[in-house]
């Protein structure tokens, strides 16, 4: 099935990508001429810990502190400088940033939730993929002096909306 998937596809005339330029190089895409619109973006990502980890952070006897309340600084932190941390992505006039952290004790995790906002020419999907990214590796950092065996399972889109392409949303959240 997947070769059959392969032939068909590259039977099609390749899409162009828009961030190559005619000579096949990398650059910033010109979005000068698209409409302003409001752009949103949810994304997600799991932190999964020991259950004795887990207990502590939501118990509030970890030695750093107030683990949420500082990733979820970090997140929105973070989704305001994107365009600072991936080289081709656009500035963009963030309207909001939420960033929701919940404990899941019995699956010993950290779900976080991260939404961003915008009124602008480009999607947001970036800025909250960042904020996701930047509240779990917050997590981590504040966690590992206590249990170095965390991981961040994933970090996923799960909605976009706006602009030419419209809505998109994943079938499931991880």
């Amino acid at each position: 099935m997947f070769a059959h998937s392969m032939r068909r596809k590259s039977a099609a005339r390749p899409k162009a990508l828009p961030h190559l330029n005619d000579r096949g190089e990398a650059h910033m895409v010109d979005v000068g001429g698209k409409p302003v619109t409001e752009r949103t973006a949810t994304a997600s990502a799991l932190v999964r810990m020991s259950p004795e980890t887990a207990r502590r952070l939501a118990a509030g006897t970890v030695p750093k502190g107030d683990v949420l309340a500082v990733a979820r600084i970090a997140g929105i932190t973070a989704a305001k400088r994107t365009d600072e941390l991936i080289p081709l992505c656009h500035r963009v006039a963030l309207t909001g940033v939420e960033v929701d952290l919940r404990i899941d004790r019995a699956r010993a995790a950290v779900e976080i939730t991260s939404t961003a906002r915008a009124l602008d020419r480009t999607g947001v999907e970036m800025e909250a993929l960042v904020a996701a990214s930047v509240a779990a590796l917050t997590v981590y950092d504040m966690l590992k002096g206590i249990d170095r065996g965390i991981e961040i399972a994933s970090v996923v889109l799960i909605e976009k909306a706006g602009g030419r392409s419209g809505t998109w949303r994943r079938g499931r959240a991880p």
